[in-house]
């Protein structure tokens, strides 16, 4: 007999009359060595304000009620998630301004916006950087991403974690596309980002930055030509309707990010902090397997819908023609660019 090992009651000991007088949750999971989860009545009653620019039936509204899910269920309803998409509570710069000052909570925001608060982001933007969905979830899922993440706290907000929009194509109203030298002439919303505006104008395209709400504005009344989206957006926005060209470029993935105001997340109990950082993490992944799991519904829904899809342009032109934005802001920042190239390697 080992005179060392010490009495434990099991869980059914647990559950006899002589204990029914006490707290039987904290006090099997105290003396079972198990970590406590946090009860209801614990938790302060709280409301988090989560805002979105898409439409519900974009991946961006399928990750934000997937979390609002999550949360609800891991805090026995105590923490509400209440969404508010259609860009109700501003465009993404708004919403990020908001969370900067407190006004709002939380939200789903595209990358590119979020790297002109954090520069480090928009390494994440340079064309043909990843050649596939599985690099990049490593590299942002990895330290080289989570080290940029934290820098959101530098400018008062709070990344939790990388959903995303995807690997971004190019639709346009005019003709086929298959080449760099077909985007001549053609006036192309791109994201407000530098990056994003310097890779089109060396594709030759004329690169317009300007919110998403207005693009769609814009595109109805035919003030541009065409923009570049992953294909959740095109679909969810139903551009079928203004674009009758998809060209398959896959130029650009575009992380989305699961941000939280500083403030508001200081204000947050620790236990509903990390209640919150998990469902983040879950419901960004959710997101990826159902952008995985739609778009070769969505490509056909939009052929139907009348769009002529090039899903195999010239890609190593593409790739050479943007060889100078490299060049432009390869030193830019730091070594993140090389260790997500040895990365993807």
């Amino acid at each position: 007999m080992n005179h060392n090992a010490r009495f434990i009651p099991s869980v059914a000991s647990c559950n006899t009359s002589k204990f029914k007088q006490l707290n039987l949750s904290l006090l099997c999971a105290g003396l079972l060595g198990l970590p406590l989860m946090a009860h209801a009545e614990e938790i302060t009653p709280t409301n988090l304000r989560l805002a979105t620019v898409v439409n519900t039936e974009d991946t961006y509204h399928i990750a934000a009620e997937r979390f609002q899910q999550l949360v609800s269920e891991q805090t026995d309803g105590a923490v509400s998630v209440e969404i508010f998409p259609n860009a109700s509570l501003g465009d993404e710069r708004t919403i990020l301004e908001g969370m900067q000052i407190g006004t709002v909570d939380m939200g789903v925001i595209t990358n590119g916006p979020v790297a002109n608060f954090v520069d480090e982001f928009s390494v994440f933007e340079l064309p043909f950087l990843f050649p596939s969905a599985e690099s990049a979830y490593a590299v942002l899922d990895g330290e080289i991403g989570q080290e940029i993440l934290a820098k959101l706290e530098s400018v008062n907000l709070k990344g939790l974690a990388f959903a995303e929009r995807g690997f971004r194509n190019i639709t346009n109203s005019q003709h086929a596309i298959n080449a760099p030298q077909d985007l001549d002439g053609l006036t192309l919303r791109v994201i407000e980002n530098e990056v994003y505006v310097d890779t089109f104008r060396e594709l030759g395209a004329n690169a317009v930055p300007m919110a998403w709400t207005e693009a769609l504005t814009a595109l109805q009344q035919g003030t541009i030509d065409g923009q570049e989206n992953p294909v959740n957006a095109i679909h969810a926005f139903n551009l079928a309707e203004t674009q009758d060209y998809l060209t398959m470029t896959r130029h650009i993935y575009a992380p989305a990010i699961f941000i939280m105001s500083l403030p508001a997340w200081n204000g947050l109990q620790e236990e509903v902090q990390e209640i919150v950082l998990d469902a983040a993490s879950e419901a960004s992944s959710y997101a990826r397997e159902q952008n995985a799991i739609m778009e070769a519904e969505q490509l056909a829904e939009l052929a139907e819908a009348g769009m002529e899809i090039n899903e195999s342009p010239d890609i190593a032109a593409f790739q050479e023609a943007v060889a100078p934005v490299y060049e432009k802001y390869g030193d830019q920042f730091g070594d993140y660019l090389q260790r997500i190239q040895e990365e993807v390697k």
